[in-house]
């Protein structure tokens, strides 16, 4: 099984991430058996069957959001979700941190938040920072790990600490 890290831990990964093949359209996917992680395209059009899924199977369902993806279009459905996962297909694309600090800080949204893709042991600290409690790395994660702990402090406000270090400082 798959491992990933989750609140600084390394755990048992027992999601399984649905991806499109290219002659795949989202009404049409299988959905494999247990917990899933789906595209925000196979949530907006088949969002009554995974809930049916979920109450008929117990299998916990989520989604993930691809760099192009509106984090805006989840507003409403935030509760309903156990795991948001944010792919990240380059780690050179930046677009994902926005979205996690979006979905921290706009929306509220308070569950699991999971980095996927191309995610390395040098982004864990700044990934911590926008918001993600959990990384699924390409590297081993006891080797990734050690990428949480590269600073010990961070003078700007972000998603994980709204206070700046001047303010926490003053306190």
């Amino acid at each position: 099984m798959a491992k990933i890290i989750k609140n600084r831990e390394i755990i048992d990964d027992n999601w399984t991430v649905v991806r499109l093949a290219a002659n795949e359209t989202p009404d049409g996917v299988k959905l494999p058996a247990g917990p899933v992680l789906v595209p925000l395209s196979v949530w907006k059009a088949r969002k009554e069957d995974l809930i049916r899924r979920e109450w008929e199977q117990g299998a916990p369902y989520g989604v993930w959001l691809g760099p192009a993806d509106d984090a805006a279009q989840l507003a409403g459905d935030l509760e309903d979700f156990a795991v948001i996962a944010v792919d990240f297909p380059k780690f050179t694309d930046g677009r994902g941190y926005s979205i996690a600090t979006l979905l921290r800080t706009r929306y509220g949204y308070r569950n699991e938040l999971r980095a996927i893709g191309d995610v390395g042991r040098d982004q864990l600290n700044y990934l911590f920072r926008a918001g993600f409690d959990a990384w699924a790395t390409k590297q081993e994660p006891e080797q990734a790990l050690a990428g949480l702990n590269d600073f010990t402090e961070a003078y700007q406000a972000a998603a994980n600490q709204p206070l700046p270090l001047f303010r926490r400082r003053a306190l």
